[in-house]
């Protein structure tokens, strides 16, 4: 059954509540788990993006398999090639849970998506503007009339435009070239471009390359959000606290295993280890993955550049947004302990 149909089914009043043994009851719920029925759901698409290493774990190691095998949940993974198509994905419904930066989305749900974030994956310093050696480059000032490669609708864009802002510049001044991430590497070494708005694990390998990061500020960068529509939090909940308890064991795990980490992301980017060590070394895992205070705050901060660029209509609905996309039932009620049995079983 497909994630449509399963929702449609869901929606006729055909979906059961399952018992996930291995999760139990979400927080704060008092009724004890139902068996599964015919008409549980039968399948779950989760993103993976090289800028979420702890997808990269997850994937690799079958964690989310062997925590839904109980149940016959089969385990779908789709490729985000950044935080807009992780967007695209959940808004078309092709994921269940997509990963994307805060900044992302805000964005989207300040457009109409229906989505929530229910975990956080990370606090990175993924984002900095990036120029060849050659360039002249040397300061944001420097963009002035420069042609800069950059991301709409993601991270790095806004980065974009906070950096800007410092010199008193904005988005008009420079002219930005709408393209993905890893092709804003390709035209920035092949001459196309003056400048990009990198993004990691890309960015750190074009770093290691000899290019330079010629602007950085940890405080532009938005945390690492893990995100869910709102009708399959609504039907499939125990399905989504499983994939939020199998990322604090990931999480764990990670912390206590870097080395192995950095291999991961290594060879699913195809990138060197030490620029995948770089990497890692630049994306905090150790957070309190309950989204709150602090990421409405740096929400609230990015806010107004989703109006002044024309990403959002009118401040209002960013307001909306902020105000209603936390939903942290799931983080604030995860445990690793209800998968590691099933997890470590499963080698």
């Amino acid at each position: 059954m497909t994630s449509t149909l399963r929702r449609l089914a869901t929606a006729a009043g055909l979906l059961t509540v399952s018992s996930l043994a291995l999760s139990g009851c979400l927080a704060g719920e008092d009724a004890a788990p139902a068996d599964a029925a015919d008409g549980a759901p039968d399948s779950l698409s989760v993103d993976y993006a090289t800028y979420n290493p702890l997808s990269l774990v997850i994937k690799e190691k079958g964690w989310l398999e062997a925590a839904l095998a109980e149940d016959g949940v089969e385990v779908e993974w789709v490729f985000s090639a950044g935080s807009n198509k992780a967007n695209e994905s959940l808004r078309a419904q092709a994921v269940d849970v997509g990963s994307t930066a805060g900044s992302a989305a805000l964005l989207a749900r300040a457009n109409g998506s229906p989505i929530h974030v229910i975990d956080l994956y990370s606090q990175p310093e993924w984002s900095a503007l990036v120029t060849t050696p050659d360039s002249g480059i040397g300061s944001v000032a420097d963009l002035e009339g420069k042609t800069v490669a950059a991301t709409k609708g993601t991270d790095p864009y806004f980065f974009l435009v906070q950096a800007l802002a410092t010199e008193g510049l904005t988005i008009d001044d420079v002219e930005v070239q709408n393209i993905q991430h890893a092709d804003g590497r390709t035209a920035l070494e092949n001459g196309q471009v003056d400048a990009w708005s990198g993004l990691d694990p890309i960015m750190a390998a074009s770093e290691g390359a000899g290019n330079t990061l010629f602007y950085r500020n940890i405080d532009f960068n938005t945390y690492g959000f893990l995100n869910a529509d709102e009708s399959f939090l609504e039907e499939s909940p125990e399905l989504a606290q499983t994939v939020v308890d199998v990322y604090a064991y990931a999480r764990d795990w990670a912390l206590a295993n870097t080395e192995e980490t950095t291999r991961i992301l290594a060879a699913e980017a195809s990138i060197e280890e030490d620029v995948a060590a770089t990497t890692i070394e630049r994306t905090h895992l150790d957070i309190d993955p309950v989204p709150g205070p602090d990421q409405i705050e740096v929400l609230e901060r990015i806010a107004p550049t989703l109006v002044e660029t024309g990403d959002v209509s009118d401040q209002a609905q960013v307001d909306e947004a902020i105000d209603t996309i936390v939903d942290d039932r799931f983080a604030a009620g995860a445990d690793a302990s209800r998968v590691a049995e099933a997890i470590e079983a499963a080698g």
